[in-house]
């Protein structure tokens, strides 16, 4: 089956995340890190894009980037490859660095943009392994000082006030702020995405069925009750759903509505 293409963003502003294969850790020590960090300034030089945000975790890497040329397929395979040669040579590992293929996801408005670098910068805090303020591997440092190094701060932090000063205390403050529930819609990077087969098992496993057939034997009352329940199934989308049980995608919106 062909990959569906890619959503084009109407501003080209794209988040980004690429992560390790199978899960696997990419970065080892600072030298990883900051060897990761200099292929993002090699390719910002060579595809001129602007970067807003980024977050290097251990086994994943997050960007929120302006590609105003519309290379953001070069821009990421560049990314891969140079950073795939150097870990694989360094770590003498045979195989994929990489999931096959990066995930993006247009970023449309302003407040969007926000709430998604605000979800970005605190990955760290939902990890359980850095504060906001402390963590070396994300351009929040960059947007509480003076200089720039990789990002361009100026749009982000436009949307805070006027002057810089006070946009960086409104920054910190909108990111500071612990009562903010991160809604499940800024989450979909750690969303695993399942093939039809990975979802029938998932799906299985969740209504505890022991094939799928057996749903077509329940009444319509405990059929939709149970389709209902695959809303709660991170990475399996409403099409799939429809796809994985025969039935069309209508049924599946008209249930799953009320």
């Amino acid at each position: 089956m062909p990959r569906a293409s890619r959503k084009k963003s109407s501003t080209n502003v794209y988040h980004v995340i690429l992560r390790g294969n199978n899960k696997q850790d990419i970065f080892f020590d600072e030298k990883d890190y900051k060897k990761f960090l200099k292929e993002i300034k090699n390719t910002k030089e060579k595809y001129e894009y602007e970067l807003y945000a980024y977050c290097l975790m251990t086994n994943h890497v997050h960007l929120i980037l302006y590609d105003r040329k519309e290379n953001l397929s070069k821009i990421m395979q560049s990314l891969e490859v140079t950073y795939s040669a150097y870990f694989s040579k360094k770590y003498e590992k045979i195989g994929h660095l990489f999931q096959n293929r990066f995930l993006s996801k247009p970023v449309e408005t302003s407040e969007y943009l926000m709430q998604v670098c605000r979800y970005v910068h605190k990955n760290p805090v939902k990890a359980g392994i850095s504060s906001i303020d402390n963590y070396k591997w994300s351009s929040y440092k960059e947007y509480i000082n003076v200089k720039e190094e990789l990002v361009s701060k100026k749009m982000l932090l436009s949307l805070f006030a006027n002057s810089q000063k006070e946009a960086i205390k409104h920054f910190q403050g909108f990111h500071n702020d612990n009562k903010e529930n991160i809604n499940d819609e800024y989450e979909y990077e750690i969303i695993t995405k399942f093939t039809d087969e990975e979802a029938k098992i998932k799906i299985m496993e969740v209504l505890k069925l022991e094939n799928l057939e057996e749903i077509n034997n329940f009444s319509v009352k405990l059929r939709n009750e149970k389709i209902r329940k695959l809303e709660d199934i991170k990475g399996i989308s409403k099409a799939q759903v429809a796809r994985v049980l025969g039935t069309c995608n209508r049924t599946i919106e008209r249930i799953t509505k009320k």
